[in-house]
């Protein structure tokens, strides 16, 4: 069900590869140090309250799914 997609790479071509490594590289230091400035307690209600946000997506999505079938 699940198929790998490819991720779109902004500005390929027109940045180097090597650029574009260090780019991530740098992002992902980031996140780690904002992380330690924000107490784990945060860190674990943010990541509940997105995961609550996409099931409520979800849900959206599944309803008009079954308001689509009921019309046909």
């Amino acid at each position: 069900m699940a198929e790998k997609t490819t991720r779109r790479k902004p500005f390929e071509g027109k940045i180097s590869e090597e650029a574009r490594e260090h780019f991530h590289a740098a992002r992902a230091e980031m996140r780690e140090s904002i992380k330690g400035f924000l107490p784990p307690e945060f860190v674990e209600h943010r990541r509940a309250a997105r995961k609550e946000m996409l099931l409520a997506w979800r849900s959206m999505i599944d309803s008009a799914l079954k308001h689509m079938e009921e019309k046909e």
